[in-house]
């Protein structure tokens, strides 16, 4: 099985408002960067793209580690939300509606196949692959504002 790092990070210029996500794949010496944005979203929705949008590109089953500096998408798999949300029927711990619901199914899809492991980073530090992410993600916000 292929082992496979993925950094990920979003961004957003009002929230909601314009936003961009970044990824980086790395598989032995070999990196991949993708980004991309939307106009009306969420910081939230962005730093969930990014990692829906990178399984997007695995073509088999592997094993991988996604890197993030997000509290909101690495929670919810290491502190267990999204098995609570489930047999609450995707209702919050306030008995509200999950935010993102959609984005946390496709999520999940994508992730069935591997073997997967979140680890969370510090965001906008010393480690260079979530800092190009972040400059990916902010740039694919800069262009969103572009065109706007």
């Amino acid at each position: 099985m292929k082992k496979i790092k993925i950094y990920t990070d979003g961004a957003c210029s009002g929230n909601p408002g314009p936003g961009g996500w970044g990824a980086i794949l790395m598989y032995n010496e070999v990196k991949k960067e993708i980004s991309g944005g939307k106009d009306n979203t969420t910081n939230n929705q962005m730093e969930l793209q990014a990692v829906i949008e990178a399984l997007k590109l695995l073509k088999e089953p592997c094993e991988i580690e996604i890197y993030s500096d997000s509290a909101y998408v690495v929670n919810a798999f290491l502190e267990n939300w999204i098995e609570g949300w489930i047999k609450k029927n995707w209702k919050n711990s306030k008995k509200e509606p999950v935010k993102n619901k959609e984005q946390w199914l496709e999520l999940l899809e994508l992730l069935q196949q591997h073997k997967y492991k979140f680890i969370k980073v510090k965001g906008h530090s010393d480690n260079p692959y979530n800092n190009r992410c972040d400059e990916l993600a902010v740039e694919a916000t800069a262009n969103i504002r572009r065109y706007e």
